[in-house]
């Protein structure tokens, strides 16, 4: 389960909760530029397809803080952010997470 958000403002994109950087790159295809956080309790979020990444592995970041732009990098129509959640490996509802 993922969500896509759409909006060709290409506004930052904020960090869900508190966590580290495990990875902060792009690739031609599939996600693009994207970063994963690695967060407390198992969980792990995924924003996918940013303009811009303004984080590095490694990075220690905060609940809010931006992470990057969003975009239409790898596989996409228009300029969005893909955003995923996952707990223990398993995807989770990522609604739950943006408030």
């Amino acid at each position: 389960m993922a969500v896509d958000i759409a909006n060709r403002g290409l506004p930052p994109v904020l960090a869900a909760d508190t966590g580290t950087v495990s990875y902060a790159s792009c690739l031609k295809g599939g996600y693009g530029c994207h970063v994963r956080i690695n967060h407390a309790n198992g969980y792990e979020s995924l924003y996918a397809h940013l303009s811009q990444i303004n984080v590095a592995v490694g990075n220690g970041v905060a609940k809010g803080q931006t992470i990057g732009r969003v975009g239409s990098t790898g596989r996409s129509t228009g300029p969005h952010l893909h955003f995923e959640v996952r707990q223990s490996g398993k995807l989770v509802n990522p609604l739950s997470f943006l408030k």
